[in-house]
């Protein structure tokens, strides 16, 4: 018995031939293999959605739905975890790259040899362990950081809880140095809570635990809201903070998660400010229209510009930009799995030394 066998692997055989199962089956059967078969691709589909295998075989000419139209179908299937696909094909069979195109893994011609086909199907089921245990590392990594920051945000917030005692004096007089020193350890505290907040909502999203609470929200209120809590920023840089809300009072109001809005406009909002050292943060509020069932924000600042290359990358995770303030990389990230939670896009178009603008578009109804 071959070591992947030692696994019990399971393996879907279809094809419309009897004979052909048959002697597929039996041969792997042999070799220690777990082996289901179905007749044709309908009840292929039905069984790859009632159990789990770890390789398809899959006659690539049968009537009524083929090969082809089989993996097209499970590719599409976002949910199912990762199946390879084995393509068994007539000798003189055409074309079996359109197969391969559609998300096939490797096709053997009929009719096949006993050392062919094992050699293939384990090639194969190495191939499905080795991402298995990818996914699986993967996995644990994103909940262990996930409970990591969960853990560092307790000794933080009470540290920060403490500062604000201490600056308030609830604790005695301080002296000017002093009041420095702890206005500088709040501060520090702040951005660091912040990281971890940030953080550990990423790997909320990508962990599927993440559940929004879709409700009416009024986006002119909300921005409103938003530029009036980051005005303080601006204001020691000089910066004027323009709302341009249009016809908010009638035409703003989209099906969405309040506080997950809320996070995302402070970040795009706050990294304006924070990137702009003069001129001004623009924010215009576009309605629906007759034709455009999508409510458009932008926000819009006269900072340096993004370059080119960084565009690209800048809502992917980890992707710090050049500028010397650039954040953990991660503000982005979450701003579009934000917009992209809310069936909406995100977008940039910038120019150095011109600054940048942000658009998020979100339909009106969900």
């Amino acid at each position: 018995m071959n070591l992947q066998a030692s696994y019990a692997d399971k393996i879907l055989v279809v094809d419309d031939s009897p004979d052909n199962v048959f002697l597929i089956k039996t041969i792997l059967e042999e070799e220690g293999y777990t082996v289901t078969t179905a007749e044709n691709g309908a009840c292929a589909l039905a069984k790859i959605a009632e159990a789990t295998f770890d390789l398809i075989l899959l006659d690539l000419m049968m009537p009524g739905m083929d090969g082809y139209e089989v993996t097209k179908r499970i590719r599409e299937n976002k949910s199912l975890p990762f199946i390879p696909i084995l393509l068994i094909t007539a000798h003189d069979s055409p074309n079996v790259a359109q197969g391969l195109d559609l998300g096939a893994d490797d096709f053997i011609r009929k009719p096949v040899t006993v050392d062919e086909l094992l050699a293939r199907v384990r090639s194969l089921l190495r191939l499905k362990h080795s991402i298995d245990e990818r996914d699986e590392i993967a996995r644990q990594r994103e909940d262990f950081v996930s409970r990591l920051t969960h853990d560092l945000r307790t000794p933080l917030v009470a540290a920060e809880r403490m500062l604000i005692l201490l600056s308030e004096g609830a604790l005695g007089s301080l002296s000017p140095p002093m009041q420095e020193v702890i206005s500088i350890m709040a501060r520090s505290n702040s951005n660091l809570l912040a990281m971890v907040n940030t953080l550990l909502e990423v790997y909320r999203f990508e962990a599927g635990r993440k559940t929004l609470a879709f409700q009416p929200v009024n986006l002119g209120q909300l921005l409103k809201e938003v530029a009036g809590e980051l005005t303080p920023l601006a204001e020691p840089k000089g910066l004027a903070i323009n709302l341009d809300l249009g016809e908010e009072s009638t035409n703003s109001t989209v099906m969405g998660d309040r506080l997950e809005l809320h996070r995302l406009f402070t970040n795009l909002i706050g990294n304006a400010i924070k990137f702009t050292d003069r001129g001004s943060v623009e924010i215009h509020l576009i309605a629906p229209t007759t034709t455009d069932d999508r409510i458009n924000i932008k926000v819009a600042d006269t900072g340096p510009g993004i370059p080119p290359e960084e565009q690209a990358t800048l809502f992917e995770r980890f992707r710090q930009g050049s500028h010397k303030r650039s954040g953990s990389g991660l503000g982005l990230y979450l701003s579009r799995r934000i917009v992209e939670a809310h069936k909406g896009t995100i977008e940039v178009i910038s120019e150095v030394g011109k600054g940048s603008v942000f658009i998020v578009s979100i339909p009106v109804k969900q």
